[in-house]
């Protein structure tokens, strides 16, 4: 009897997939990779037209011994790893590594792991699609490259074990750009008003917004513009002079794409990118379903498309009919269109079977793996179903020269949103309602609300705006976004604190000598360039080596040219008068992961350390001691007082030892900006550089 060998990347999966086949199948897993470039050397003959070096992973002999076994004793051989570029380069090193006969061996795809996908694949095979393989070669060489040429540059010039990267050091220039914008951002005044009016007949008072005139919006900037508009409204009349009734739909959303995912997980259950792809990689491998034993539960978590096979398709729309009737099926088939190539072999993420309900299944799935099971579920059914209608009534109230507006929305036909609302869409929809009013409603002013406001500067990035933005910019793909974060989460470059995402004093060191000595491999607009090149690789439009060719070159050069002229950036130790109270010497500064410390120079004899506190020059606006640089727990960087916990002066912006001349309150620098620090006061002066 024939007998047949398939290949796999994870345990996990082997367990699921041994349950569809027969006896005369053996599952195994190449845990990974099994060849890879040199960690020791970059790898890569560039003499030899960039012909990369693959050895054997370390680890990995044992693995390949038994799975060379196992293919001797096979008929066929099925590679069947990941549906992806990664996994089409897993399946090429592995018949290399094996020496598979090309007769007998077949590479085999499945976007879930059912019974129905599997065999469906079997019946399917291809030959290995060396398009794919040679993105991913592509890929690994420029990341090597970048990775083994900068990196040993940083850690010259800048000590300890700093890292760049081709997609890392992208990512942290867009949060180091943000700060920036954030740093020299100046809040401007403007006021609301809202007039609480009393309906005749009502209980309840209405809440009318200031709009402006009649025909033109309104910003009140100043006190003295609200104090104008009220004198001009004492003694007016409130009447309605427009109601407006209309019908609006909200369109039910595309199923997850991995970045979706990503986003919404962050904003609706506070994950990490990095636990989001975890969990999605658990339900995708398989779970023990009591009754059904190990089932993979939701389609493969790579992917940036939205498309929806026909069978899971018409699957869906069938349960949405017999569970919340004809009239919340969708019509047609959605799916998003875009402009750059999308890995479109693939599917969107959802369930592998829309009538295994999270309910259904709660009790066999841990607290996390229900609640993403759950989200994936609500979006993928809300995807199929009509879109939510609302009745919106605008109104329009005229007092003198000036209108306000009241508007409210009553939800007409739930549909999509049945099942499921987006996590920043809950606090919506709650106004008070004008069903009641008519053109001769009658109103009386109760009294005016006037708030005095500021503006705010950009959010600070979180996980998911940072996945977001690199999404629309093109940096990166599905595989990447969360490996990324978390790598210069890992390096310290950048610092979580609450959701968001700070810029550590070490972070922008690095930015800096990236932006000086390789602004091209930081621009945005490079990175997504070659990101799309890698596309074409993979579509046999471009021959790989090209790609590598036209880089390779230009970043040698670059190289040579920062090693000269970086020699300024070397952070020699400084000696400081501080006296290490071990031994008696002056204590230096250096470099660590953190940013600054101080250490003994005596070491290893002496390994007296203590947080170094840089003074800026500047005395504490509340005691006239030293304003020092501070660090939080995390690595954020701020101003306090050299006394503290004595004196508890802080301050994210560097303070300025300028008095303010409108109030006498101190200043801080934003961008060439000296600012009061009291916004109330908002006085503000450009600094003068000095010739």
């Amino acid at each position: 009897m024939a007998h047949y060998l398939v290949i796999v990347e994870s345990p996990a999966k082997v367990k699921t997939i041994k349950k569809f086949l027969g006896s005369n199948y053996t599952v195994a897993a190449s845990q990974g990779h099994v060849r890879d470039l040199p960690k020791s050397q970059l790898g890569i003959d560039v003499e030899n037209d960039y012909e990369p070096k693959y050895i054997t992973i370390r680890g990995k002999g044992e693995i390949l011994a038994t799975l060379r076994k196992e293919a001797k004793k096979s008929d066929k051989v099925y590679l069947a790893t990941d549906p992806d570029r990664e996994g089409e380069a897993i399946s090429w090193h592995l018949a290399a590594a094996l020496k598979l006969d090309e007769k007998k061996m077949r590479r085999i795809t499945f976007n879930e792991i059912t019974k129905n996908a599997v065999k469906a694949s079997l019946k399917a095979p291809r030959d290995i699609d060396m398009d794919l393989v040679d993105a991913q070669q592509a890929r690994r060489e420029l990341d090597r490259m970048v990775g083994y040429k900068i990196s040993p540059l940083l850690w010259a010039k800048v000590k300890r074990g700093l890292s760049a990267g081709r997609v890392q050091s992208v990512a942290l220039r867009i949060v180091a750009d943000r700060e920036a914008e954030i740093d020299a951002f100046i809040p401007e005044e403007y006021w609301s008003l809202d007039a609480q009016l009393k309906v005749k007949g009502e209980k309840r008072p209405l809440t009318a917004k200031f709009y402006g005139t009649e025909k033109k919006k309104m910003t009140i900037h100043s006190k003295e513009e609200m104090d104008e508009i009220l004198k001009k409204l004492e003694n007016e009349e409130f009447q309605i002079t427009d109601i407006k009734n209309s019908e609006r739909t909200r369109k039910a959303p595309l199923p997850f794409t991995t970045s979706t995912l990503q986003q919404e997980a962050a904003k609706a259950l506070n994950f990490g990118t990095q636990k989001t792809m975890r969990i999605a990689q658990q339900l995708y491998e398989g779970v023990d379903i009591k009754g059904n034993g190990t089932v993979g539960v939701i389609t493969y978590l790579r992917t940036d498309s939205t498309r929806i096979s026909e069978e899971a398709d018409a699957a869906a729309r069938s349960y949405i009919a017999e569970t919340y009737g004809e009239a919340y099926v969708a019509e047609g088939t959605k799916t998003k269109s875009a402009d750059k190539k999308i890995q479109d072999a693939h599917e969107a993420i959802r369930p592998t079977d829309i009538t295994r309900t999270p309910a259904a299944i709660k009790d066999s799935l841990s607290r996390d793996q229900f609640r993403l099971y759950q989200l994936i579920w609500k979006r993928f059914t809300a995807s199929r179903m009509q879109p939510a209608k609302y009745e919106t009534t605008a109104v329009k109230i005229g007092a003198g020269e000036y209108c306000f507006t009241v508007s409210t929305a009553r939800v007409a036909f739930d549909g999509f949103r049945s099942v499921y609302v987006e996590a920043e869409e809950e606090k919506e929809e709650s106004n008070v309602l004008v069903g009641h009013l008519s053109m001769d409603s009658v109103l009386t002013k109760e009294e005016f609300d006037p708030k005095q406001h500021f503006t705010q500067p950009p959010a600070h990035y979180t996980e998911a705006s940072l996945v977001k933005t690199m999404e629309e910019l093109g940096i990166g793909r599905p595989s990447t976004y969360a490996p990324t974060i978390s790598l210069i989460l890992g390096r310290r470059y950048i610092t979580k604190e609450g959701k968001n995402l700070y810029l550590t004093e070490i972070g922008e060191v690095v930015n800096n000598i990236m932006k000086q000595s390789f602004p091209s491999i930081v621009d945005v607009h490079f990175t997504a360039n070659m990101e799309g090149l890698l596309d074409m690789v993979e579509e046999g439009k471009v021959p790989w080596k090209e790609v590598i060719r036209n880089f390779y070159p230009d970043l040698e050069e670059a190289v040579e040219i920062a090693e000269k002229e970086l020699e300024e950036v070397k952070i020699e130790d400084e000696v400081t008068d501080v006296i290490c109270e071990e031994c008696g010497r002056n204590m230096v500064i250096k470099y660590g992961p953190h940013g600054k410390f101080l250490a003994c120079p005596g070491f290893p004899e002496c390994r007296n350390t203590k947080p170094y506190l840089e003074k800026i020059g500047v005395p504490c606006p509340v005691c006239g001691k030293e304003v020092v640089i501070r660090k939080t727990k995390k690595g954020r960087k701020y101003y306090g007082c050299e006394d503290n916990p004595e004196c508890e002066f802080m301050s994210w912006q560097k303070p300025s030892s300028k008095k303010c001349p409108e109030c006498g309150g101190y200043m801080v620098e934003k961008g060439n900006k000296l600012v009061c620090a009291d916004e109330k006061c908002g006085y503000v002066e450009t600094i003068k550089k000095e010739d």
